[in-house]
């Protein structure tokens, strides 16, 4: 018999799977219910995808784990809850190192978790991922029924298959073996593989291009600053494309000195030049019938261009040196940094090869105009570095959190990525031994020279506290206030175009607003 407190909190959560309600809602539910009947610090539900566990939603953790990806062979507690087979505790006293250490939004200065327990979640029983429980508390599930955690593993089960019934994305079940069997096997492939991480308004947007123009043959133009990510982006285009399975085949324009740069493309036959002592295939040729991605397309001389515009009109080429024509069939992917109409207005771009490449123009947002994504992709550099530094613990504290969020990142995603390897070694030079819990601190990022967005913050508020004396908590919600205050008055009290700046929903915009203090909340 399920007893009443139980039942209360199943009924709504069975009722929703009826519901069209957004997904991130659902996991939202799932995880709050779960927590007021099972009281902890934190709960998180993680996706199996091969050698790694994805957090999907966390309640209770910092912003930035839902960007960390865990390697399964390197956190032996996620492996042993799942390979358990059904809910398990792993021992209070258990010298294990934790992934959540450091990460759980707990009391000042208690970082390390005590206890800790999961279930694996099965969809068409077949392994999908994880439901995992922390506390600080060392005694916190002592008394805990590990059926009440099945229970919610089996709603979360359900809540997947609803979300993917949703979205048209039925599992197929070659698929879902290979799924099941790869954390066993554990990949060999010791990095991550790219991902396109973020939940902002901007981030959603590109995710809903990227679905909408992979499917198609579109020539595609990624333009965006440097360090955005445009690379990514073609490896996403390239994988929801009917070409997946084919060669994904890049080339960076800018790298290659221009008499070399023809011979790349096309490829040439031997004798074709001092130095050409064997034939060899180009990129199109190697990209026949998969994708070739051109980043730094705007460094192309006018020569090449004209050369180029020839194969994406007929897929016709010939090689260096050769008089024999190649048929090939490449969907081309390119990316620029630049202002390629300007460069045609200019006389510097041919305005046919222009037209050629833009079918598709797909801007990729800067990182300052995806708000909390900063904390996103910052929780997935720490993990990277986590793991290459043999840590127990990589974690920003509130000061560093604060700084990430003001700063203006002109070098965007690869800026980021370069600061926080940077700063892990600040953080450990000096140390005598490794704490098994390493704290970046703003010192350590060393974001001292002020942006434009943090003087910005700094006019509309100057009895900001510093991050350093106060909770993480008191940190966040100061200068989630200050973002507010700030872009509410660039934009003259409007509310709905504040919240497009901030990457957020209207409504959820003044609900967060209200929780915060703020007046005028009704505008």
């Amino acid at each position: 018999m399920i007893a009443k407190p139980m039942l209360q909190a199943l009924v709504p959560l069975v009722d929703d799977l009826s519901r069209e309600l957004p997904d991130g809602e659902r996991y939202r539910r799932l995880l709050e219910s779960l927590r007021a009947l099972l009281p902890c610090d934190a709960v998180a539900l993680l996706r199996l995808d091969g050698a790694w566990l994805v957090p999907l939603a966390v309640n209770g953790l910092s912003g930035d784990t839902l960007g960390r990806r865990f390697r399964i062979d390197e956190h032996p507690r996620l492996r042993l809850l799942l390979e358990a087979g059904g809910p398990a505790r792993i021992p209070a006293d258990s010298q294990l190192p934790d992934p959540y250490d450091g990460l759980v939004l707990g009391l000042q200065g208690q970082l390390e978790v005590h206890d800790c327990m999961g279930c694996p979640v099965l969809v068409g029983e077949k392994p999908w991922g994880l439901l995992t429980m922390d506390s600080l508390d060392k005694e916190q599930f002592s008394a805990v029924q590990l059926g009440d955690l099945q229970a919610f593993a089996s709603l979360a089960g359900a809540t997947v298959s609803v979300v993917q019934r949703m979205a048209g994305l039925a599992l197929r079940a070659e698929d879902e073996r290979q799924r099941a069997d790869s954390y066993r096997a554990l990949a060999a492939e010791k990095s991550a593989p790219p991902t396109l991480i973020g939940q902002s308004a901007a981030h959603q947007r590109l995710l809903e291009e990227i679905a909408s123009v992979g499917n198609s043959e579109l020539t595609v133009l990624l333009l965006g600053e440097t360090g955005v990510g445009k690379e990514l982006v073609a490896q996403a285009l390239h994988a929801a494309s009917p070409r997946a399975a084919r060669p994904l085949i890049s080339l960076n324009c800018a790298a290659l000195p221009e008499t070399l740069v023809e011979s790349e493309l096309f490829g040439h036959v031997r004798g074709a030049f001092s130095g050409a002592v064997a034939e060899r295939r180009g990129k199109f040729e190697l990209a026949d019938g998969g994708t070739l991605f051109l980043d730094e397309v705007g460094e192309l001389s006018l020569a090449v261009q004209a050369k180029l515009l020839r194969v994406l009109q007929g897929g016709q080429l010939q090689r260096l040196g050769s008089d024999r024509e190649h048929r090939v069939d490449v969907r081309v992917i390119a990316a620029t940094n630049r202002d390629l109409a300007q460069e045609v207005r200019a006389g510097r771009y041919r305005a046919d090869f222009y037209h050629r490449l833009s079918v598709y123009p797909l801007v990729v947002p800067p990182l300052r105009e995806r708000g909390h994504d900063v904390l996103l992709l910052a929780g997935y550099f720490l993990e990277q570095n986590r793991s290459r530094l043999g840590l127990g613990s990589l974690r920003l504290d509130g000061s560093a959190q604060a700084a990430l969020l003001a700063h203006d990142w002109p070098g965007n995603v690869r800026e980021l990525e370069h600061l926080v390897g940077r700063s892990a070694l600040k953080a450990l030079a000096g140390l005598a031994t490794r704490p098994r819990i390493v704290s970046l601190t703003a010192a350590h990022l060393d974001l001292s020279a002020p942006s434009a967005r943090a003087e910005a913050l700094d006019a509309s508020d100057n009895t900001q506290p510093t991050a350093v004396s106060v909770d993480l908590r008191t940190s966040m919600e100061a200068h989630q206030r200050q973002r507010i205050e700030a872009s509410l008055a660039r934009h003259q009290g409007n509310w709905a175009s504040a919240a497009r700046e901030l990457g957020l929903h209207r409504a959820n915009l003044v609900r967060l607003a209200k929780r915060l203090g703020l007046r005028g909340t009704g505008g």
